[in-house]
């Protein structure tokens, strides 16, 4: 049997093979390591490095000296949280808000600095997914050290209004940080958004895993009081050591190139794809949960009344592979925690299921999915 058409994409994407060909010639090529100084093959990684962080800069505007290359969004997102709370401690500034449907690389740090003093507060978000950005700044106080907002949900694909939060916050103290894991080299508007600190993950943008980075801004010449959350080197300007990989870096900077001179075709052929998927559902009964309207193209999360999300995948696996929600949190089945902040039941949650597409799933099918919840009903 052929292999299941792939819909996971906002789990993970294809890798490029133009990011493929990049990346095949420093693993076979001569070693690597962009910190050897002293010799030409050093000289040539570092060549290679500063060219993938101008080429992942060039995604949002930024400096190149501004991109802090890391292990992934989740990485970045501990930096950028967990590096300020040495800097929150000795000013007094120790109260951070962020939303109630922030991925668990978020949450999970704020809990931490939670256990360690730090207030939270977590703005809640409406029936549509997306949070009310005047009822994130009144919560502003003069004590906030930071607002964590996501530019797009990961299991809903609904935008939050990342721009306005940051066009209020250039009037208040507090740092700005942007988890873009999931709308880097996939919306334009990113590069016009004023943010101090800013997440991305390479493998979301069909570069390859296990690298990411961190967008530090610099405010005139002073830097960002972030500290190291480990210790062993000075790469990465101090923030990040540890061998810098050479072969994953320049992939994720192709991916970046190409993410960003793509960007509109990639989005209308994603747009063709959820046409072919209303159209396929059209005769099933069938609740999109958040506001279609601030949706990415790429992705939907749908209800089926009366079907459980789980026994539809697991019906579906030889035909269609998707999710019930973020890959980081499927060992265990749960209720999504997006889904009942946004005022679903569990009855309702347990009955969603997020279907993600996109490069080369353009003559995806979907009727049996329809034929198959007819027999469910």
């Amino acid at each position: 049997m052929p292999d299941p058409i792939y819909l996971d994409y906002n789990a993970t994407t294809p890798l490029d093979p133009r990011a493929f060909e990049a990346m095949k010639e420093w693993y076979l090529g001569p070693p690597a390591n962009s910190g050897s100084r002293t010799h030409v093959y050093g000289q040539r990684a570092k060549d290679a490095v500063e060219h993938a962080r101008s080429q992942v800069a060039e995604v949002v505007a930024a400096k190149p000296e501004e991109v802090i290359f890391t292990s992934g969004a989740t990485e970045s997102n501990n930096l950028a949280i967990l590096g300020l709370a040495a800097h929150g401690e000795a000013t007094g500034k120790k109260h951070i808000i962020s939303t109630a449907i922030e991925h668990k690389a978020v949450l999970e740090p704020l809990e931490y600095l939670a256990k360690k003093g730090f207030e939270i507060e977590l703005a809640p978000v409406c029936r549509g997914g997306y949070v009310d950005p005047s009822d994130v700044i009144r919560r502003v106080r003069d004590d906030t050290l930071l607002v964590s907002v996501m530019h797009a949900n990961n299991e809903t694909g609904i935008i939050q209004p990342v721009k306005e939060i940051a066009e209020a916050l250039r009037r208040r103290s507090a740092f700005f940080h942007i988890d873009a894991a999931q709308t880097f080299g996939k919306e334009d508007g990113l590069a016009g958004i004023e943010f101090d600190l800013l997440s991305a993950s390479s493998h979301k943008i069909y570069g390859p895993q296990g690298i990411g980075a961190l967008v530090v801004k610099r405010q005139g010449k002073t830097r960002i009081p972030l500290a190291s959350l480990i210790h062993g080197g000075g790469q990465e300007r101090g923030l990040r050591p540890g061998t810098v990989p050479v072969a994953p870096t320049v992939g994720f900077g192709i991916a970046a190139y190409f993410a960003k001179l793509e960007s509109r075709s990639r989005a209308a052929e994603s747009a063709a794809v959820r046409n072919g998927l209303f159209n396929d559902l059209d005769k099933v009964e069938h609740s999109i949960n958040g506001d279609a309207t601030r949706c990415q193209p790429h992705v939907i999360n749908i209800r089926f009344t009366g079907v459980d999300g789980e026994a539809l995948m697991l019906a579906l696996r030889k035909s269609h592979a998707f999710s019930n929600g973020s890959a980081c949190t499927s060992d265990i089945y749960t209720p999504s925690h997006v889904l009942l902040a946004m005022g679903l039941t569990e009855d309702e949650a347990s009955e969603s299921v997020r279907i993600s597409w996109g490069n080369g799933t353009l003559n995806a099918r979907f009727d049996t999915i329809a034929g198959l919840l007819s027999f469910f009903r």
